[in-house]
C-alpha cells in the first residue's frame, strides 16, 4: 500500500485560462468588426466630450480676462494717473498761490485743495485694485502717508508766507521737492505696474494656449468624425450615417461659433489697445509734461533767483511730442493741443524776459494772471477731453471684445454633449446589427 501509494504519479494542476491586461483586451477589439466599432465609438466621445470642454474653458478663460481688463487693469491705470497728474497740478498750483503773496487766491486755494482730495480719492480706489502685498499696494500705502507730509510742509510754507518771512520760500522748495522726488516717482511706477498690468490682461484675454489645445482637440475630432464615417460607408454599404453626420454638423456649428467669437474678440481687443489704451497713456504723460512745465515756471519765480528751474521746463519741454503714433486715434485733438501748448510757451517766453530784465513783478503778475491762466487751463481742459475721449473708446472695444464669451462657456460644453449623445445613437445601431 505504501509503495503503491509512493509510485502513484503527481495530480496535475487544474486549467485556468490565459489572463489578459487591460491593453490586451483593447488591443483585441480591433481584430473584429464589432469591437472596432466600440474603439470608434470610444474614441469620438472622448474627443468629443474633451473639445466641449475645452470650449467651455478658453471661452470663460477669455471673459474673465477681457473684464479684468475693463473692470480691473485699465481703471487701475487710469487712478495711477490722476494720482500722478493730481499731484502735479497741486505742486502748479501751491507755487502759484505762493507767488501772489500774502492770503493766497481763494480760486489757487480752492484747486490745490480739490488736487489732494482728488489724489486721496484715486489712491483710495487704487487700494481696492490692487492685491495686497504687492509692489501696488506698497506704493499706495507710500503715496499715502507722503501726500500727508506734503500737506503740511505747504501748511507751513503758506503759513511763513503770509508774515512775509523769507522762511516760506525754503518749506514751499522742500514740499516741492517731497513732491517731485519722493511722490511723483512712486505715482510714476504705480503707473508703470498699471501698465504693465494691462499688457498682462491682453495676453491673459486672448487666451493663447488654451486655443492651441481647442484647435488641436477640434482637428483630431474633425478627422475621427470623417475617418469614422468612412470606415461605416464601406463595411455596412451605407451611404450615410443619419447621426453621425448629424454630429458633425453640431460640432461644425461648435467651431464656427469658436472662430467667430475669438476672432470677434481679437480685433477688439486690438482696437482697445490702439484706440484707447496706447492713447490713454500716451495722453497721460503729456499732461504730466506739461504740469510739470507750469510748476517749473512758478518755482523760479517764487524762488526770486536762489534756485532757478528752467532748465527743468526746457527738459519736460523737449520730451512732449504731439506726433507720437500711439496719437493716431486721437488725431482730431493734436492739433488743438499743438496750438495750446505753444500759446502757452509764447507767455512763458514773455514771463522770462520780464525776468531776466529785472521786471520780477511784471513776471509775476503774467504768469499768474488772466491770459496765462486762461491759457494753460484751454491745453488742460483739452488733454482731459482727449483722455476722456480715448477712455470712452476703450471701454466700447472692451465691451464688445466680451460679447458672447459667457453663452459659449455654456453652450460649448452643452453642444458637444449633443452630438456626443448622436454619435452614440449612430454608432449603437451599427453595433445593434452583430447581435
Amino acid at each position: 500500500m505504501t509503495t503503491a501509494l509512493a509510485q502513484r504519479p503527481p495530480a496535475t494542476a487544474a486549467y485556468s485560462p490565459p489572463s489578459y491586461g487591460l491593453v490586451d483586451r483593447v488591443a483585441g477589439l480591433r481584430h473584429h468588426s464589432p469591437g472596432r466599432l466600440q474603439l470608434i465609438l470610444t474614441t469620438l466621445l472622448t474627443l468629443g466630450l474633451l473639445t466641449g470642454l475645452v470650449a467651455g474653458l478658453t471661452a470663460h478663460s477669455a471673459s474673465a480676462g477681457t473684464a479684468d481688463l475693463g473692470n480691473r487693469a485699465q481703471p487701475l491705470m487710469v487712478e495711477a494717473e490722476t494720482v500722478y497728474s493730481a499731484l502735479a497740478d497741486a505742486d502748479t498750483t501751491a507755487a502759484q498761490a505762493f507767488l501772489a503773496g500774502g492770503l493766497e487766491p481763494a480760486a489757487l486755494t480752492q484747486r490745490y485743495d480739490d488736487d489732494l482730495a482728488r489724489a486721496g480719492t484715486a489712491l483710495t480706489n487704487a487700494a481696492r485694485l490692487v492685491p495686497d502685498d504687492s509692489d501696488a499696494a506698497r506704493a499706495v500705502a507710500a503715496l499715502s502717508t507722503g501726500i500727508a507730509r506734503y500737506s503740511a510742509l505747504v501748511a507751513t510754507a503758506r503759513a511763513n508766507n503770509r508774515q512775509v518771512l523769507p522762511l516760506g520760500a525754503s518749506y514751499l522748495a522742500a514740499a516741492s521737492q517731497l513732491n517731485r522726488e519722493t511722490l511723483q516717482p512712486k505715482a510714476q511706477a504705480l503707473f508703470r505696474l498699471a501698465t504693465d498690468e494691462i499688457s498682462a490682461g491682453y495676453d491673459a484675454a486672448r487666451s493663447s494656449w488654451w486655443l492651441i489645445l481647442l484647435l488641436v482637440l477640434s482637428v483630431a475630432l474633425g478627422v475621427a468624425l470623417f475617418w469614422s464615417q468612412i470606415y461605416l460607408s464601406r463595411t455596412t454599404h451605407r451611404t450615410f450615417n443619419v447621426p453621425l453626420v448629424a454630429a458633425t454638423g453640431l460640432f461644425a456649428v461648435l467651431i464656427l461659433a469658436v472662430g467667430v467669437l475669438f476672432a470677434n474678440q481679437r480685433t477688439h481687443l486690438d482696437s482697445a489697445a490702439q484706440k484707447g489704451s496706447a492713447p490713454v497713456t500716451a495722453l497721460a504723460q503729456l499732461r504730466i509734461l506739461v504740469l510739470t512745465e507750469r510748476a517749473d515756471e512758478a518755482l523760479t519765480l517764487a524762488a526770486h533767483g536762489s534756485a532757478d528751474k528752467e532748465e527743468d521746463f526746457e527738459r519736460a519741454s523737449g520730451a512732449i511730442y504731439f506726433d507720437d503714433p500711439r496719437l493716431a486715434y486721437a488725431e482730431r485733438f493734436t492739433t488743438t493741443l499743438k496750438d495750446r501748448h505753444e500759446a502757452y510757451l509764447t507767455i512763458h517766453g514773455q514771463v522770462r524776459k520780464l525776468d531776466k530784465s529785472g521786471d520780477y513783478d511784471g513776471a509775476v503778475a503774467l504768469a499768474i494772471g488772466e491770459q496765462a491762466t486762461t491759457t494753460f487751463g484751454d491745453l488742460t481742459t483739452t488733454l482731459d477731453q482727449a483722455i476722456d475721449n480715448r477712455k470712452a473708446a476703450f471701454t466700447d472695444e472692451i465691451g464688445d471684445a466680451g460679447d458672447g464669451l459667457d453663452l459659449l462657456s455654456v453652450l460649448g460644453p452643452l453642444l458637444a454633449i449633443a452630438a456626443c449623445v448622436l454619435a452614440l445613437l449612430g454608432i449603437r445601431a451599427r453595433l445593434e446589427e452583430y447581435r
